[in-house]
């Protein structure tokens, strides 16, 4: 990842408001390995390019840890119930990625190992320009989680990530997500 488009995306999140009180309602949980990412980091960079003044309609705020100690449920729940008390204009949706193995199968049809990290579970999520998340480090500085780097958010290429999303998977969320509707400037590819 180039460190110039990291310091973009820095940019961009630290001038737009509401994403800057979603992550600091984020750091209020006092959790060690966090991020908000995946469709709310895509949507930020490109209503940016696209000129847009006010964000796309956000289905959530897509907030991911990593706590292999705590499997609970219970404890993703509360967590969602404390982010929606402080931000109670916004819709959270919260996973421990340590726990995704649990459920995956049942929801998507197949298998897969549990993940050892939150940067692996960001190097899973379901295209490039999405496997991306954004967090505040304990001195309030903006970090940035990309392993496959920031290219295609940049340059708005929809692209699957093939390390846990079938093809058949993609091209649904591709139809369902209508993101040259929303987004024109971007690529789509299949």
């Amino acid at each position: 990842m180039t460190l110039l488009l990291e310091q973009r995306l820095a940019g961009i999140a630290a001038a737009t408001p509401w994403f800057m009180d979603a992550l600091h309602a984020a750091t209020s949980l006092g959790l060690e390995s966090w991020c908000i990412g995946a469709g709310v980091v895509r949507n930020l960079v490109w209503d940016h390019l696209h000129g847009y003044a006010a964000p796309s309609q956000l289905a959530d705020i897509d907030f991911a840890y990593f706590d292999a100690a705590n499997l609970d449920g219970k404890r993703e729940a509360d967590l969602q119930r404390r982010l929606s008390q402080l931000m109670p204009s916004q819709k959270w949706e919260v996973a421990n990625q340590a726990r995704v193995h649990l459920w995956f199968e049942q929801y998507f049809g197949h298998p897969v190992d549990a993940l050892t990290s939150l940067e692996e579970a960001v190097a899973s999520w379901p295209e490039y320009a999405t496997s991306v998340g954004v967090f505040l480090d304990s001195g309030a500085a903006l970090n940035i989680i990309a392993p496959h780097g920031l290219e295609d958010i940049f340059s708005m290429t929809i692209r699957r990530n093939p390390a846990r999303v079938s093809l058949e998977t993609y091209r649904q969320r591709i139809e369902q997500k209508q993101y040259l509707k929303r987004w024109p400037q971007a690529t789509v590819i299949c």
